[in-house]
């Protein structure tokens, strides 16, 4: 129906676990990950919920993130005095915070150095041809990721025909041929263009067993609008053979009709010119 509906945890790990080693099951995870709201720090317990925990703390070595530290010194001191776990309530609330900017930041640059690497990884293969999968698609062409996760663009002005791109179903699709793209369906490529600069990898599309045409569809779509549109030309054209029976020539002859009383009148003029003659004779 196209409605929203709140899926539990225990869904999305049933989805993932039935997935598990087809070619988009990475697409599909990391679409539902987007999907999901932004993960933070905070002094109160929300569980996790791609894990269907209800309690949950992540944490690695200290000298990885402050945040980790944070926890580590927390375990040490915990139930050493009232003091500590108050001194611990008032700061973590600021910490949390601050902490959570700080990754969102240093998400943004890990992935600006990525895209620089892969790119500049990607320059010597330019003219290379590989399977790929469609990570995602958008209003000006597609994203497709390589095995090795380097993800490069397909402009929708390098695909050999005008496409016309469908929002809710997150489709492109070929106006002559029919062949559309889906996101996690396999495609063949071709690398045209790795700009270390930008961090920019482009595609070309290239024709292949993988090409999933619906020309098909396409045509008995157009067909059933055909026939609506027959229809309403033939209500169209019977209105106008009722309008022209309304006005037929008998109907115009029935119009044209003279009056009764001038019918009378002529006829008294004739009877009239007879009887004068006939007085004359005598």
């Amino acid at each position: 129906m196209g409605l929203p509906v709140r899926l539990a945890r225990e869904v999305l790990q049933e989805i993932m676990s039935t997935v598990e080693g087809e070619p988009y099951a990475d697409v599909l995870s990391m679409m539902l990950l987007r999907s999901m709201q932004q993960a933070r720090y905070s002094e109160h317990n929300h569980g996790h919920y791609g894990l269907a925990a209800d309690y949950y703390t992540h944490f690695t070595s200290p000298i990885r993130r402050y945040p980790d530290l944070l926890v580590h010194r927390m375990i040490r001191d915990y139930g050493r005095s009232k003091d500590v776990a108050d001194h611990f309530e008032q700061v973590i609330p600021e910490i949390a915070t601050q902490s959570s900017n700080r990754e969102r930041r240093a998400i943004e640059a890990e992935r600006e150095v990525e895209a620089m690497k892969k790119a500049e990884y990607m320059e010597e293969y330019v003219g290379e041809e590989y399977d790929a999968v469609v990570s995602s698609i958008v209003k000006f062409g597609l994203f497709v990721e390589l095995p090795n996760t380097v993800e490069g663009l397909i402009h929708i002005t390098n695909l050999p025909e005008f496409y016309h791109f469908n929002e809710r179903d997150l489709t492109l699709r070929g106006e002559k041929s029919g062949i559309t793209f889906r996101v996690g369906q396999q495609i063949r490529i071709r690398v045209e263009r790795a700009d270390k600069m930008t961090g920019e990898i482009d595609f070309s599309f290239i024709p292949s067993e993988f090409d999933v045409n619906e020309k098909g569809l396409k045509d008995s779509g157009r067909k059933e609008r055909g026939r609506r549109s027959d229809k309403k030309e033939d209500k169209r054209k019977s209105g106008r053979l009722g309008d022209k029976r309304k006005h037929s020539p008998k109907d115009k002859k029935k119009k044209s009709k003279k009056p009764f009383y001038k019918e009378v009148a002529k006829k008294g003029a004739k009877h009239g010119k007879g009887r004068g003659k006939g007085r004359r004779a005598k």
